[in-house]
Protein backbone atom coordinates (compact mmCIF):
# COMPACT_ATOMS: atom_id res chain seq x y z
CA UNK A 1 0.00 0.00 0.00
CA UNK A 2 2.81 2.22 0.77
CA UNK A 3 3.74 2.47 -2.81
CA UNK A 4 0.79 2.80 -4.37
CA UNK A 5 0.33 6.24 -1.49
CA UNK A 6 3.77 7.07 -3.11
CA UNK A 7 2.91 7.12 -7.25
CA UNK A 8 -0.04 8.60 -6.26
CA UNK A 9 1.83 11.86 -4.35
CA UNK A 10 4.55 11.62 -7.17
CA UNK A 11 2.58 11.44 -9.76
CA UNK A 12 0.15 14.50 -8.16
CA UNK A 13 3.68 16.64 -7.82
CA UNK A 14 4.07 15.65 -11.25
CA UNK A 15 0.62 17.03 -12.33
CA UNK A 16 1.22 20.31 -10.04
CA UNK A 17 4.15 21.18 -11.92
CA UNK A 18 2.85 20.69 -15.23
CA UNK A 19 0.25 23.05 -14.47
CA UNK A 20 2.68 25.68 -12.94
CA UNK A 21 4.30 25.59 -15.72
CA UNK A 22 1.63 25.75 -18.18
CA UNK A 23 0.28 28.42 -16.31
CA UNK A 24 3.42 30.33 -16.20
CA UNK A 25 4.50 29.88 -19.71
CA UNK A 26 0.98 29.31 -22.41
CA UNK A 27 -2.20 29.91 -20.03
CA UNK A 28 -5.10 27.80 -20.44
CA UNK A 29 -4.44 27.57 -24.17
CA UNK A 30 -1.19 26.29 -24.26
CA UNK A 31 -1.56 23.79 -21.11
CA UNK A 32 -4.47 22.33 -23.19
CA UNK A 33 -2.21 21.98 -26.68
CA UNK A 34 0.20 20.30 -24.42
CA UNK A 35 -1.66 17.66 -22.84
CA UNK A 36 -3.87 16.93 -25.69
CA UNK A 37 -0.72 16.14 -28.43
CA UNK A 38 1.07 14.32 -25.06
CA UNK A 39 -1.87 12.67 -24.55
CA UNK A 40 -2.64 11.27 -28.16
CA UNK A 41 1.05 10.35 -28.58
CA UNK A 42 0.84 8.33 -25.45
CA UNK A 43 -2.78 6.38 -25.95
CA UNK A 44 -0.88 5.49 -29.42
CA UNK A 45 1.60 3.51 -27.25
CA UNK A 46 -0.46 2.67 -24.58
CA UNK A 47 -2.82 0.63 -26.88
CA UNK A 48 0.02 -0.57 -29.20
CA UNK A 49 2.56 -1.05 -26.73
CA UNK A 50 2.66 -5.47 -26.97
CA UNK A 51 2.92 -5.29 -30.40
CA UNK A 52 5.65 -2.45 -30.92
CA UNK A 53 7.51 -4.00 -27.96
CA UNK A 54 7.34 -7.35 -28.42
CA UNK A 55 8.01 -6.62 -32.62
CA UNK A 56 11.43 -4.30 -31.34
CA UNK A 57 12.97 -7.82 -29.71
CA UNK A 58 11.66 -9.75 -32.46
CA UNK A 59 9.73 -11.62 -29.80
CA UNK A 60 8.12 -14.79 -30.81
CA UNK A 61 5.13 -16.34 -28.42
CA UNK A 62 5.93 -19.64 -26.70
CA UNK A 63 3.31 -22.68 -27.75
CA UNK A 64 1.95 -24.90 -25.11
CA UNK A 65 3.83 -28.21 -27.03
CA UNK A 66 6.93 -26.68 -27.20
CA UNK A 67 7.19 -25.62 -23.27
CA UNK A 68 4.19 -27.29 -21.41
CA UNK A 69 6.47 -26.38 -17.91
CA UNK A 70 6.50 -22.67 -18.65
CA UNK A 71 2.69 -22.67 -19.13
CA UNK A 72 1.76 -24.09 -16.21
CA UNK A 73 3.85 -22.10 -13.80
CA UNK A 74 2.17 -18.82 -15.73
CA UNK A 75 -1.47 -20.62 -15.11
CA UNK A 76 -0.76 -21.31 -11.76
CA UNK A 77 0.28 -17.52 -11.14
CA UNK A 78 -2.02 -16.03 -12.81
CA UNK A 79 -4.61 -17.85 -10.88
CA UNK A 80 -3.24 -16.84 -7.93
CA UNK A 81 -2.97 -12.89 -9.08
CA UNK A 82 -6.65 -13.28 -10.07
CA UNK A 83 -5.72 -12.11 -13.73
CA UNK A 84 -6.43 -13.84 -16.98
CA UNK A 85 -3.00 -16.01 -18.53
CA UNK A 86 -0.86 -13.56 -19.93
CA UNK A 87 0.73 -14.53 -23.67
CA UNK A 88 4.32 -15.91 -23.60
CA UNK A 89 6.54 -14.82 -25.50
CA UNK A 90 10.59 -16.02 -26.15
CA UNK A 91 13.22 -12.94 -26.95
CA UNK A 92 15.96 -13.91 -28.98
CA UNK A 93 18.71 -12.27 -26.02
CA UNK A 94 21.39 -13.79 -24.43
CA UNK A 95 21.11 -11.26 -22.08
CA UNK A 96 19.44 -12.48 -18.68
CA UNK A 97 16.17 -10.22 -18.51
CA UNK A 98 13.00 -10.36 -18.61
CA UNK A 99 9.52 -7.69 -19.28
CA UNK A 100 6.12 -7.68 -19.36
CA UNK A 101 3.78 -5.80 -21.68
CA UNK A 102 -0.16 -4.98 -22.83
CA UNK A 103 -2.90 -2.24 -22.13
CA UNK A 104 -4.25 -4.49 -19.19
CA UNK A 105 -4.74 -7.77 -17.45
CA UNK A 106 -6.80 -9.24 -20.29
CA UNK A 107 -4.30 -8.22 -23.37
CA UNK A 108 -0.91 -8.93 -21.63
CA UNK A 109 2.02 -10.42 -22.29
CA UNK A 110 4.91 -12.09 -20.58
CA UNK A 111 8.17 -12.20 -22.72
CA UNK A 112 11.80 -13.88 -21.44
CA UNK A 113 14.87 -14.06 -23.23
CA UNK A 114 16.43 -17.08 -23.89
CA UNK A 115 19.47 -16.26 -21.56
CA UNK A 116 17.60 -15.91 -18.70
CA UNK A 117 16.02 -19.45 -19.29
CA UNK A 118 19.47 -20.68 -19.46
CA UNK A 119 20.58 -18.89 -16.14
CA UNK A 120 17.87 -19.30 -13.59
CA UNK A 121 16.52 -22.77 -12.13
CA UNK A 122 12.53 -23.01 -11.87
CA UNK A 123 11.76 -21.34 -8.77
CA UNK A 124 14.27 -18.44 -9.42
CA UNK A 125 12.53 -17.98 -13.01
CA UNK A 126 9.06 -18.38 -11.40
CA UNK A 127 9.55 -15.57 -8.90
CA UNK A 128 10.64 -13.55 -11.71
CA UNK A 129 7.15 -14.58 -13.93
CA UNK A 130 5.73 -13.81 -10.88
CA UNK A 131 7.53 -9.91 -10.78
CA UNK A 132 6.12 -9.80 -14.06
CA UNK A 133 2.19 -11.00 -13.16
CA UNK A 134 2.82 -8.33 -10.48
CA UNK A 135 2.96 -5.39 -13.13
CA UNK A 136 0.19 -6.75 -15.38
CA UNK A 137 -2.09 -7.12 -12.12
CA UNK A 138 -0.85 -3.57 -10.95
CA UNK A 139 -1.31 -2.00 -13.90
CA UNK A 140 1.65 -0.19 -14.45
CA UNK A 141 2.10 0.26 -18.17
CA UNK A 142 -1.00 2.19 -17.54
CA UNK A 143 0.51 4.51 -14.56
CA UNK A 144 3.97 4.77 -16.83
CA UNK A 145 2.24 6.27 -19.40
CA UNK A 146 0.00 8.40 -17.59
CA UNK A 147 3.37 9.68 -16.56
CA UNK A 148 4.93 9.62 -19.42
CA UNK A 149 1.60 11.64 -20.53
CA UNK A 150 1.82 14.57 -18.27
CA UNK A 151 6.34 14.62 -18.47
CA UNK A 152 5.89 14.76 -22.29
CA UNK A 153 2.90 17.76 -21.97
CA UNK A 154 5.66 19.67 -19.57
CA UNK A 155 8.18 19.40 -22.50
CA UNK A 156 5.97 20.80 -25.05
CA UNK A 157 5.88 23.40 -23.06
CA UNK A 158 9.20 24.39 -22.38
CA UNK A 159 9.74 23.75 -26.39
CA UNK A 160 6.71 26.33 -26.86
CA UNK A 161 8.72 28.57 -24.33
CA UNK A 162 11.76 28.10 -26.38
CA UNK A 163 10.56 29.27 -29.45
CA UNK A 164 8.51 31.99 -27.80
CA UNK A 165 11.56 33.70 -26.76
CA UNK A 166 13.52 32.84 -29.76
CA UNK A 167 10.46 35.20 -31.31
CA UNK A 168 10.63 37.71 -28.87
CA UNK A 169 6.88 36.04 -27.89
CA UNK A 170 5.27 39.46 -28.62
CA UNK A 171 6.72 41.42 -25.58
CA UNK A 172 9.76 43.48 -25.06
CA UNK A 173 13.14 43.19 -22.57
CA UNK A 174 11.76 45.10 -20.49
CA UNK A 175 8.22 43.24 -20.19
CA UNK A 176 10.03 40.11 -19.64
CA UNK A 177 12.35 41.56 -16.91
CA UNK A 178 15.74 42.43 -18.26
CA UNK A 179 18.26 40.25 -17.58
CA UNK A 180 17.02 39.04 -14.45
CA UNK A 181 13.74 37.88 -16.56
CA UNK A 182 15.98 36.24 -19.43
CA UNK A 183 17.78 34.03 -16.36
CA UNK A 184 15.23 33.21 -14.65
CA UNK A 185 13.25 31.77 -18.36
CA UNK A 186 16.78 30.14 -18.85
CA UNK A 187 16.62 28.04 -15.43
CA UNK A 188 13.24 27.13 -16.04
CA UNK A 189 14.08 25.75 -19.64
CA UNK A 190 17.06 23.95 -17.99
CA UNK A 191 15.62 22.53 -15.02
CA UNK A 192 12.20 21.78 -15.52
CA UNK A 193 12.89 18.87 -17.10
CA UNK A 194 15.16 17.45 -15.05
CA UNK A 195 12.87 17.69 -12.41
CA UNK A 196 9.87 15.86 -14.30
CA UNK A 197 12.26 13.41 -15.51
CA UNK A 198 13.60 13.11 -11.99
CA UNK A 199 10.17 12.48 -11.17
CA UNK A 200 8.94 10.22 -13.60
CA UNK A 201 11.46 7.70 -12.90
CA UNK A 202 10.51 7.67 -9.30
CA UNK A 203 7.29 6.79 -10.25
CA UNK A 204 8.70 3.79 -12.33
CA UNK A 205 11.64 2.86 -9.10
CA UNK A 206 8.06 2.70 -6.95
CA UNK A 207 6.46 0.29 -9.57
CA UNK A 208 9.35 -1.83 -9.23
CA UNK A 209 9.44 -1.96 -5.55
CA UNK A 210 5.41 -2.69 -5.47
CA UNK A 211 6.36 -5.75 -8.53
CA UNK A 212 8.45 -7.31 -6.00
CA UNK A 213 6.49 -7.20 -3.38
CA UNK A 214 3.12 -8.64 -5.09
CA UNK A 215 5.13 -10.83 -7.20
CA UNK A 216 6.81 -12.34 -3.73
CA UNK A 217 3.47 -12.63 -2.39
CA UNK A 218 1.86 -14.25 -5.30
CA UNK A 219 5.08 -16.62 -5.61
CA UNK A 220 5.12 -17.29 -2.05
CA UNK A 221 8.79 -17.62 -1.76
CA UNK A 222 10.68 -13.93 -1.99
CA UNK A 223 13.98 -15.17 -1.69
CA UNK A 224 13.48 -17.04 -5.30
CA UNK A 225 13.08 -13.66 -6.31
CA UNK A 226 16.35 -12.21 -4.48
CA UNK A 227 18.48 -15.03 -5.80
CA UNK A 228 17.10 -14.24 -9.71
CA UNK A 229 17.90 -10.62 -9.19
CA UNK A 230 21.20 -11.27 -7.89
CA UNK A 231 22.20 -13.82 -11.13
CA UNK A 232 20.50 -11.30 -13.31
CA UNK A 233 22.57 -8.44 -11.68
CA UNK A 234 26.26 -10.17 -11.73
CA UNK A 235 25.31 -11.36 -15.91
CA UNK A 236 23.18 -8.14 -17.20
CA UNK A 237 26.40 -6.26 -17.04
CA UNK A 238 28.62 -8.60 -18.81
CA UNK A 239 25.89 -9.51 -21.48
CA UNK A 240 25.26 -6.43 -23.75
CA UNK A 241 22.27 -6.11 -25.38
CA UNK A 242 20.69 -3.50 -27.34
CA UNK A 243 17.81 -2.12 -25.48
CA UNK A 244 16.45 0.95 -26.81
CA UNK A 245 16.50 3.32 -23.90
CA UNK A 246 12.70 4.19 -24.17
CA UNK A 247 11.66 0.43 -23.38
CA UNK A 248 14.87 -0.03 -20.38
CA UNK A 249 11.95 0.62 -17.89
CA UNK A 250 10.06 -2.55 -18.88
CA UNK A 251 12.82 -4.90 -18.10
CA UNK A 252 13.59 -6.32 -15.08
CA UNK A 253 16.68 -5.59 -14.69
CA UNK A 254 18.01 -2.29 -16.06
CA UNK A 255 21.33 -2.31 -18.03
CA UNK A 256 21.47 1.49 -18.02
CA UNK A 257 20.47 1.96 -14.29
CA UNK A 258 23.37 3.86 -12.01
CA UNK A 259 24.15 4.24 -8.72
CA UNK A 260 24.34 7.02 -6.01
CA UNK A 261 23.37 10.42 -7.63
CA UNK A 262 23.02 8.22 -10.89
CA UNK A 263 20.04 6.39 -9.41
CA UNK A 264 17.51 9.41 -9.45
CA UNK A 265 17.48 9.25 -13.24
CA UNK A 266 17.62 5.52 -13.21
CA UNK A 267 13.81 3.44 -13.82
CA UNK A 268 14.90 0.87 -11.75
CA UNK A 269 16.35 0.91 -7.86
CA UNK A 270 19.21 -0.70 -6.94
CA UNK A 271 19.46 -4.46 -7.25
CA UNK A 272 20.98 -4.74 -3.49
CA UNK A 273 18.16 -2.38 -1.94
CA UNK A 274 15.39 -4.62 -4.36
CA UNK A 275 16.77 -7.83 -2.64
CA UNK A 276 17.25 -6.30 0.95
CA UNK A 277 13.45 -5.51 0.93
CA UNK A 278 12.59 -8.78 -0.41
CA UNK A 279 14.63 -10.72 2.49
CA UNK A 280 12.82 -8.51 4.97
CA UNK A 281 9.41 -9.42 3.02
CA UNK A 282 10.84 -12.96 3.52
CA UNK A 283 11.35 -12.87 7.10
CA UNK A 284 7.60 -11.14 7.97
CA UNK A 285 6.28 -13.95 5.73
CA UNK A 286 8.07 -16.96 7.58
CA UNK A 287 9.70 -17.78 4.70
CA UNK A 288 13.50 -19.10 5.42
CA UNK A 289 15.81 -20.61 2.96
Amino acid sequence: MGYMIRTVILLGVLTGLFLFVGHLIGGKTGMTIALILAGIMNFIAYWFSDKIVLSMYGAREISYEEAPWLHRIVEELSQKANIPKPRIYLVPMEQPNAFATGRGPGHSAVAVTSGILHLLDEDELRGVLAHEIGHIKNRDVLVATMAATIAGAISYLINMFQWMLLFGGGRDEEDRGGWAGLVGSLLLIILTPIIAMIIQMAISRSREYLADETGAKISGDPLALARALEKIHNYVYQIPAEVNQGTAHLFIENPLSGEGIWELFSTHPSTEKRIERLKELARKMGVYA
